[in-house]
């Protein structure tokens, strides 16, 4: 079976006050199908940009990359139908109701009005909110908007989510409720699950293989096990050491904020 996601050089450039930054310099990577891939990276190493190329929201400045079937840089539309995207920050309306915000979200889609409706209520039932529909989203919790940030993603059966950072400032219960609902994505419908997190634990817990960037560039990849093995000096080490043996720093949040060419 081929890779739902490849990419061959993948590579972006910014120009900042200070000069030219080479945020990521050659990307090479691949993701089966029906995988839950996380991508890690300490500040400054390229993650967000990675991302953010691969969703079609920054133009990559050379290199090649196709996502769902399809081409990043000549077909950026089909590749946002065949994705879903949680950015990191929740996207719902706080003066909607959940049931509103998940039909529009399927219209943004394509779906016709009907087939949105019949979504929303298929959602609502195999995620566990249907009794959350007719609130408006100023009502809910921190953890069920984050759960309708996911079921947005979703309407449109999408082959690969992508995940940025989902459960940063969630309760440890609403981030358990989340680690549960990322494993049925892919256990139930055989989604294919792109996670960035800081939290290292959760990208122990969560993923099946690892890509580690530094410096624009993959470091490491593997089974958590393998590259605690590997690079932490046994399999029971912890992740947080394993990373930190690999990169020589620990993962913090990536501030740049540079202008594009």
């Amino acid at each position: 079976m081929d890779p739902i996601l490849t990419t061959r050089g993948l590579a972006r450039t910014f120009r900042t006050k200070r000069g030219t930054v080479e945020a990521v310099r050659g990307i090479d990577m691949d993701v089966e199908p029906g995988e839950i891939l996380g991508l890690l990276g300490p500040n400054g190493a390229g993650k967000s940009t990675t991302l953010k190329m691969l969703t079609t929201l920054l133009r990559p400045t050379r290199g090649a990359a196709t996502v769902a079937g399809h081409d990043l840089i000549r077909e950026p539309a089909r590749v946002r139908l065949g994705i879903g995207y949680v950015g990191q920050a929740s996207g719902v309306d706080p003066t909607e109701t959940v049931r509103n915000e998940l039909t529009r979200q399927g219209r943004f889609y394509r779906l016709t009005r009907a087939e949105a409706a019949t979504r929303t209520a298929e959602l609502a039932a195999e995620l566990d909110f249907a009794d959350l529909l007719d609130r408006t989203c100023s009502e809910l919790s921190g953890g069920q908007k984050r759960r309708l940030d996911v079921a947005m993603a979703l309407p449109h059966r999408p082959a690969i989510v992508f995940l940025d950072e989902p459960t940063t400032g969630l309760d440890p219960a609403s981030r358990a409720d989340l680690w549960d609902l990322i494993r049925r994505i892919r256990a139930e419908w055989g989604t294919t699950v792109f996670l960035t997190t800081h939290y290292l634990d959760e990208a122990d817990a969560l993923s099946d293989r690892l890509i580690i960037v530094d410096d624009g560039r993959v470091v490491a990849e593997g089974a958590p096990a393998e590259l605690k093995a590997a690079h932490g000096g046994s399999p029971d080490a912890t992740l947080q050491d394993t990373f930190i043996a690999i990169t020589g720093r620990g993962p913090k949040r990536d501030d740049l904020a540079p202008v594009a060419l």
